[in-house]
Protein backbone atom coordinates (compact mmCIF):
# COMPACT_ATOMS: atom_id res chain seq x y z
CA UNK A 1 0.00 0.00 0.00
CA UNK A 2 2.73 2.38 0.53
CA UNK A 3 4.14 1.96 -2.98
CA UNK A 4 0.33 2.39 -4.16
CA UNK A 5 -0.17 5.84 -2.67
CA UNK A 6 3.59 6.92 -3.47
CA UNK A 7 2.94 5.98 -6.72
CA UNK A 8 -0.20 8.65 -6.43
CA UNK A 9 2.06 11.27 -4.63
CA UNK A 10 4.80 11.10 -7.58
CA UNK A 11 2.02 11.27 -10.19
CA UNK A 12 0.63 15.04 -8.15
CA UNK A 13 4.79 15.59 -8.49
CA UNK A 14 5.01 15.39 -12.30
CA UNK A 15 2.08 18.16 -12.44
CA UNK A 16 4.82 20.50 -11.43
CA UNK A 17 7.53 19.82 -14.25
CA UNK A 18 9.24 22.90 -15.31
CA UNK A 19 7.19 25.45 -13.06
CA UNK A 20 8.62 24.97 -9.83
CA UNK A 21 12.12 25.50 -10.78
CA UNK A 22 15.31 25.61 -8.82
CA UNK A 23 13.10 24.32 -6.04
CA UNK A 24 11.84 20.43 -6.65
CA UNK A 25 8.73 18.48 -7.83
CA UNK A 26 7.01 16.97 -4.86
CA UNK A 27 3.80 15.56 -4.57
CA UNK A 28 1.67 14.72 -1.12
CA UNK A 29 -0.87 12.07 -0.20
CA UNK A 30 -2.68 12.06 2.92
CA UNK A 31 -4.52 8.62 3.97
CA UNK A 32 -6.94 7.97 6.58
CA UNK A 33 -8.73 4.57 7.16
CA UNK A 34 -7.10 3.85 3.15
CA UNK A 35 -9.10 6.47 1.94
CA UNK A 36 -7.76 9.64 0.49
CA UNK A 37 -8.37 12.67 2.79
CA UNK A 38 -5.82 15.29 1.32
CA UNK A 39 -3.61 15.62 -1.96
CA UNK A 40 -1.35 18.11 -3.61
CA UNK A 41 1.97 19.42 -5.31
CA UNK A 42 4.33 22.01 -5.17
CA UNK A 43 3.08 24.12 -8.29
CA UNK A 44 5.52 26.92 -8.29
CA UNK A 45 8.39 28.32 -6.63
CA UNK A 46 7.72 30.56 -3.78
CA UNK A 47 4.06 29.28 -3.19
CA UNK A 48 3.18 26.80 -1.07
CA UNK A 49 5.00 22.95 -0.73
CA UNK A 50 2.65 20.28 -1.65
CA UNK A 51 2.41 19.33 2.38
CA UNK A 52 0.70 22.54 2.75
CA UNK A 53 -1.33 22.25 -0.09
CA UNK A 54 -2.69 18.23 1.10
CA UNK A 55 -3.13 19.60 5.09
CA UNK A 56 -5.04 22.20 3.81
CA UNK A 57 -7.29 19.97 2.38
CA UNK A 58 -7.47 17.43 5.08
CA UNK A 59 -8.34 20.09 6.97
CA UNK A 60 -9.18 18.07 10.65
CA UNK A 61 -8.92 14.59 8.98
CA UNK A 62 -4.98 14.79 9.00
CA UNK A 63 -5.10 14.03 12.48
CA UNK A 64 -4.08 10.70 13.04
CA UNK A 65 -3.22 9.95 9.38
CA UNK A 66 -0.45 8.85 7.27
CA UNK A 67 1.46 11.43 5.09
CA UNK A 68 2.91 9.69 1.69
CA UNK A 69 5.69 12.38 0.07
CA UNK A 70 7.77 12.25 -2.53
CA UNK A 71 10.59 14.18 -0.73
CA UNK A 72 11.77 14.86 2.58
CA UNK A 73 9.73 17.78 4.00
CA UNK A 74 11.98 21.24 4.37
CA UNK A 75 13.07 22.18 8.10
CA UNK A 76 13.94 25.90 7.31
CA UNK A 77 12.64 28.87 6.25
CA UNK A 78 13.05 30.20 2.85
CA UNK A 79 10.41 31.40 0.79
CA UNK A 80 8.08 29.41 3.11
CA UNK A 81 8.29 28.22 6.36
CA UNK A 82 9.02 24.45 7.25
CA UNK A 83 6.65 21.64 6.34
CA UNK A 84 8.01 19.31 8.80
CA UNK A 85 6.47 22.07 11.63
CA UNK A 86 2.69 22.28 9.84
CA UNK A 87 2.73 18.45 9.43
CA UNK A 88 3.67 17.98 13.28
CA UNK A 89 1.27 20.94 14.25
CA UNK A 90 -1.17 18.95 11.83
CA UNK A 91 -1.13 16.09 14.34
CA UNK A 92 0.07 13.55 11.50
CA UNK A 93 0.77 10.01 12.84
CA UNK A 94 2.93 8.47 9.81
CA UNK A 95 5.09 9.85 7.11
CA UNK A 96 6.47 7.95 4.32
CA UNK A 97 9.00 9.55 1.69
CA UNK A 98 10.55 8.16 -1.18
CA UNK A 99 13.62 10.23 -0.61
CA UNK A 100 15.83 12.31 1.76
CA UNK A 101 16.02 16.09 0.30
CA UNK A 102 19.66 16.52 -0.83
CA UNK A 103 19.97 20.35 -0.19
CA UNK A 104 22.63 20.59 2.62
CA UNK A 105 19.87 22.85 4.35
CA UNK A 106 18.02 20.42 5.28
CA UNK A 107 19.73 16.80 4.33
CA UNK A 108 17.60 15.01 6.83
CA UNK A 109 17.07 17.49 9.25
CA UNK A 110 13.23 17.27 8.25
CA UNK A 111 13.20 13.38 9.14
CA UNK A 112 14.61 14.12 12.81
CA UNK A 113 12.38 16.46 13.72
CA UNK A 114 9.09 14.49 12.48
CA UNK A 115 10.95 11.32 14.65
CA UNK A 116 11.72 13.79 17.44
CA UNK A 117 7.80 14.81 18.12
CA UNK A 118 6.92 11.38 18.08
CA UNK A 119 6.03 10.73 14.36
CA UNK A 120 6.52 7.60 12.48
CA UNK A 121 8.96 7.74 9.39
CA UNK A 122 9.21 5.38 6.92
CA UNK A 123 12.04 5.93 4.18
CA UNK A 124 13.23 5.00 0.75
CA UNK A 125 9.57 3.93 -0.78
CA UNK A 126 10.16 3.80 -4.29
CA UNK A 127 13.40 6.59 -4.16
CA UNK A 128 15.05 5.45 -7.30
CA UNK A 129 11.63 6.92 -9.45
CA UNK A 130 11.44 10.22 -7.19
CA UNK A 131 15.42 10.58 -8.07
CA UNK A 132 14.52 10.42 -11.40
CA UNK A 133 11.76 12.81 -11.44
CA UNK A 134 13.80 15.43 -9.31
CA UNK A 135 17.36 14.72 -11.79
CA UNK A 136 17.43 18.21 -12.48
CA UNK A 137 17.35 19.52 -9.13
CA UNK A 138 19.87 17.07 -7.59
CA UNK A 139 22.39 18.04 -9.66
CA UNK A 140 22.10 21.64 -8.84
CA UNK A 141 21.73 21.68 -5.74
CA UNK A 142 24.34 19.06 -4.59
CA UNK A 143 26.23 20.94 -7.33
CA UNK A 144 26.05 24.42 -7.97
CA UNK A 145 26.36 23.06 -12.01
CA UNK A 146 22.92 23.41 -14.06
CA UNK A 147 21.88 19.82 -15.68
CA UNK A 148 23.15 19.87 -18.68
CA UNK A 149 20.79 18.19 -21.72
CA UNK A 150 22.41 18.20 -25.28
CA UNK A 151 19.48 17.88 -27.60
CA UNK A 152 20.56 17.25 -31.90
CA UNK A 153 18.86 15.89 -34.82
CA UNK A 154 20.85 14.12 -37.57
CA UNK A 155 20.09 12.01 -41.09
CA UNK A 156 20.47 8.60 -41.25
CA UNK A 157 24.07 9.33 -42.33
CA UNK A 158 24.79 11.51 -39.24
CA UNK A 159 24.40 14.87 -41.38
CA UNK A 160 23.00 18.02 -39.40
CA UNK A 161 23.17 20.05 -42.63
CA UNK A 162 23.39 20.24 -46.34
CA UNK A 163 27.06 20.73 -48.19
CA UNK A 164 25.33 24.25 -48.41
CA UNK A 165 24.21 24.94 -45.07
CA UNK A 166 20.56 24.04 -45.38
CA UNK A 167 19.22 22.47 -41.81
CA UNK A 168 15.25 23.60 -41.99
CA UNK A 169 13.88 21.01 -41.52
CA UNK A 170 15.88 17.61 -40.62
CA UNK A 171 13.03 16.38 -38.51
CA UNK A 172 9.26 16.10 -39.06
CA UNK A 173 6.89 18.31 -37.12
CA UNK A 174 6.36 15.77 -34.30
CA UNK A 175 9.80 15.79 -33.43
CA UNK A 176 9.98 19.68 -33.44
CA UNK A 177 7.08 20.51 -31.42
CA UNK A 178 8.74 17.62 -28.77
CA UNK A 179 11.67 20.13 -29.16
CA UNK A 180 9.00 22.67 -27.29
CA UNK A 181 7.97 20.85 -24.67
CA UNK A 182 11.53 20.43 -23.59
CA UNK A 183 12.09 24.00 -24.06
CA UNK A 184 9.15 24.58 -21.93
CA UNK A 185 10.54 22.17 -19.18
CA UNK A 186 14.14 23.18 -18.58
CA UNK A 187 15.63 27.07 -17.45
CA UNK A 188 18.03 27.81 -20.21
CA UNK A 189 18.94 26.97 -23.73
CA UNK A 190 22.35 27.17 -25.07
CA UNK A 191 23.28 28.02 -28.57
CA UNK A 192 26.81 29.16 -30.55
CA UNK A 193 26.86 32.48 -32.18
CA UNK A 194 27.16 30.19 -35.42
CA UNK A 195 23.57 28.99 -34.77
CA UNK A 196 22.18 32.56 -34.25
CA UNK A 197 24.14 34.21 -37.41
CA UNK A 198 22.51 31.78 -39.54
CA UNK A 199 19.15 30.60 -38.84
CA UNK A 200 18.29 33.61 -36.61
CA UNK A 201 16.30 31.52 -33.79
CA UNK A 202 13.99 32.71 -31.68
CA UNK A 203 14.41 30.00 -29.43
CA UNK A 204 11.33 29.74 -27.54
CA UNK A 205 8.60 27.66 -26.17
CA UNK A 206 6.01 27.82 -28.59
CA UNK A 207 3.27 25.84 -27.34
CA UNK A 208 -0.19 26.43 -26.16
CA UNK A 209 -0.05 25.40 -22.92
CA UNK A 210 3.64 27.23 -22.66
CA UNK A 211 3.70 29.83 -19.81
CA UNK A 212 7.29 30.50 -19.66
CA UNK A 213 10.70 30.78 -22.28
CA UNK A 214 14.17 29.30 -21.21
CA UNK A 215 16.44 32.31 -21.18
CA UNK A 216 18.46 32.09 -23.84
CA UNK A 217 22.45 31.84 -24.22
CA UNK A 218 24.32 32.35 -26.60
CA UNK A 219 28.57 31.60 -26.38
CA UNK A 220 29.45 34.07 -28.63
CA UNK A 221 33.49 34.95 -28.05
CA UNK A 222 33.59 38.63 -29.83
CA UNK A 223 29.84 39.38 -29.14
CA UNK A 224 28.74 39.41 -32.97
CA UNK A 225 24.89 38.66 -31.93
CA UNK A 226 23.35 41.26 -34.00
CA UNK A 227 21.68 43.98 -33.03
CA UNK A 228 18.43 42.83 -34.78
CA UNK A 229 18.43 39.00 -34.14
CA UNK A 230 15.28 38.08 -32.40
CA UNK A 231 17.20 36.85 -29.35
CA UNK A 232 17.50 40.48 -28.77
CA UNK A 233 14.40 41.86 -30.04
CA UNK A 234 11.38 40.45 -27.91
CA UNK A 235 10.70 39.89 -24.42
CA UNK A 236 12.28 36.32 -23.23
CA UNK A 237 15.61 36.84 -21.74
CA UNK A 238 18.70 36.74 -23.40
CA UNK A 239 22.38 36.28 -22.39
CA UNK A 240 25.44 36.52 -24.28
CA UNK A 241 28.16 34.90 -22.94
CA UNK A 242 31.72 36.70 -24.03
CA UNK A 243 35.22 36.77 -23.84
CA UNK A 244 37.12 39.21 -21.94
CA UNK A 245 38.29 40.62 -25.23
CA UNK A 246 34.95 41.34 -26.68
CA UNK A 247 34.86 44.76 -27.92
CA UNK A 248 33.51 46.98 -25.54
CA UNK A 249 31.35 48.93 -27.60
CA UNK A 250 29.87 45.60 -29.30
CA UNK A 251 29.01 44.61 -25.33
CA UNK A 252 27.70 47.92 -24.72
CA UNK A 253 25.55 47.98 -27.37
CA UNK A 254 23.84 44.72 -26.86
CA UNK A 255 23.43 45.71 -22.90
CA UNK A 256 21.62 48.86 -24.43
CA UNK A 257 19.00 46.58 -25.96
CA UNK A 258 18.30 44.95 -22.80
CA UNK A 259 20.72 41.93 -22.87
CA UNK A 260 22.66 40.33 -20.06
CA UNK A 261 26.28 39.71 -21.28
CA UNK A 262 28.33 37.81 -19.28
CA UNK A 263 32.76 37.75 -19.19
CA UNK A 264 33.90 34.04 -19.74
CA UNK A 265 37.46 33.01 -19.49
CA UNK A 266 38.39 31.58 -22.89
CA UNK A 267 38.56 27.64 -23.09
CA UNK A 268 41.06 25.50 -25.49
CA UNK A 269 38.25 26.33 -28.30
CA UNK A 270 36.79 29.41 -27.19
CA UNK A 271 34.34 30.12 -24.58
CA UNK A 272 34.78 27.84 -21.06
CA UNK A 273 31.70 26.21 -20.95
CA UNK A 274 32.17 24.81 -17.49
CA UNK A 275 33.34 28.29 -16.00
CA UNK A 276 29.55 29.82 -17.76
CA UNK A 277 28.02 26.83 -16.34
CA UNK A 278 29.06 27.49 -13.04
CA UNK A 279 28.41 31.08 -13.53
CA UNK A 280 24.61 30.30 -14.72
CA UNK A 281 24.57 28.01 -12.03
CA UNK A 282 24.78 30.78 -9.06
CA UNK A 283 21.77 32.73 -10.92
CA UNK A 284 19.49 29.73 -10.05
CA UNK A 285 19.68 28.57 -13.86
CA UNK A 286 19.12 24.58 -12.47
CA UNK A 287 18.60 22.90 -16.26
CA UNK A 288 20.70 24.14 -19.50
CA UNK A 289 18.93 22.49 -23.02
CA UNK A 290 21.48 22.70 -25.44
CA UNK A 291 20.84 23.50 -29.27
CA UNK A 292 24.03 24.28 -30.76
CA UNK A 293 25.82 23.20 -33.96
CA UNK A 294 28.82 20.65 -33.88
CA UNK A 295 31.63 23.24 -32.55
CA UNK A 296 29.21 23.96 -29.42
CA UNK A 297 28.32 20.38 -29.16
CA UNK A 298 31.74 19.10 -28.82
CA UNK A 299 32.84 21.77 -25.88
CA UNK A 300 29.87 20.73 -23.82
CA UNK A 301 30.94 17.09 -24.17
CA UNK A 302 34.36 18.17 -23.71
CA UNK A 303 33.90 20.05 -20.89
CA UNK A 304 31.70 17.16 -19.18
CA UNK A 305 28.34 19.61 -18.45
CA UNK A 306 26.17 16.92 -20.59
CA UNK A 307 24.28 15.14 -18.08
CA UNK A 308 21.38 13.79 -20.61
CA UNK A 309 21.05 13.56 -24.52
CA UNK A 310 18.73 13.65 -26.59
CA UNK A 311 19.10 12.41 -30.18
CA UNK A 312 16.95 12.40 -33.19
CA UNK A 313 17.67 10.52 -35.62
CA UNK A 314 15.45 10.91 -39.38
CA UNK A 315 15.46 8.48 -42.05
CA UNK A 316 16.47 10.61 -44.99
CA UNK A 317 20.13 10.42 -46.24
CA UNK A 318 21.79 13.65 -47.22
CA UNK A 319 25.41 12.68 -48.38
CA UNK A 320 28.46 14.45 -48.84
CA UNK A 321 31.57 14.67 -47.47
CA UNK A 322 31.65 18.28 -46.16
CA UNK A 323 27.91 17.81 -45.01
CA UNK A 324 28.41 18.67 -40.99
CA UNK A 325 27.67 15.85 -38.44
CA UNK A 326 26.67 16.67 -34.98
CA UNK A 327 30.08 16.90 -32.93
CA UNK A 328 32.46 18.60 -34.33
CA UNK A 329 36.29 18.86 -33.49
CA UNK A 330 39.49 16.48 -33.88
CA UNK A 331 37.27 13.10 -32.56
CA UNK A 332 38.71 10.48 -31.09
CA UNK A 333 41.74 8.31 -32.37
CA UNK A 334 40.59 4.77 -30.28
CA UNK A 335 36.86 3.50 -29.80
CA UNK A 336 38.01 3.22 -26.02
CA UNK A 337 37.97 7.04 -25.91
CA UNK A 338 34.42 7.38 -27.00
CA UNK A 339 31.64 8.85 -24.91
CA UNK A 340 28.94 6.08 -23.83
CA UNK A 341 25.21 6.80 -22.71
CA UNK A 342 23.53 4.36 -19.98
CA UNK A 343 19.90 3.74 -19.36
CA UNK A 344 19.18 4.35 -22.92
CA UNK A 345 15.64 4.29 -24.14
CA UNK A 346 14.59 4.50 -27.91
CA UNK A 347 10.84 6.12 -28.93
CA UNK A 348 9.07 6.93 -32.33
CA UNK A 349 8.77 10.78 -32.75
CA UNK A 350 6.30 10.28 -35.90
CA UNK A 351 8.74 9.48 -38.61
CA UNK A 352 11.53 10.16 -36.46
CA UNK A 353 13.46 8.24 -34.05
CA UNK A 354 14.21 9.77 -30.60
CA UNK A 355 17.08 8.19 -28.95
CA UNK A 356 17.98 9.47 -25.12
CA UNK A 357 20.19 8.60 -22.44
CA UNK A 358 22.53 9.71 -19.69
CA UNK A 359 25.96 10.25 -19.83
CA UNK A 360 28.16 8.01 -18.46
Amino acid sequence: MDEYYMRQALALAERGLGRTRPNPMVGAVIVRDNTVVGQGWHKKAGTPHAEIHALTQAGDLARGATLYVTLEPCSHYGRTGPCADAVIQAGIKKVVVAMVDPNPLVAGKGLEKLRAAGIEVVEGILAGQAAGLNEVFIKWVTTGMPFGILKTAMTLDGKIATVSGQSQWITGPPARQFVHTLRDRYDGILVGIGTVLADDPALTARLPQATQNPVRIVADSLARTPLTAKVVNDEAATIVAVLPEAPPERREALQKKGVDVVVVPRGKTGIDLKSLFQILGKRGISSILIEGGPAVNQSALAANVVDKVYWFIAPKIIGGTSAPGPVGGEGISCLDAAILLKNTAIQQVGEDVLVSGYIV
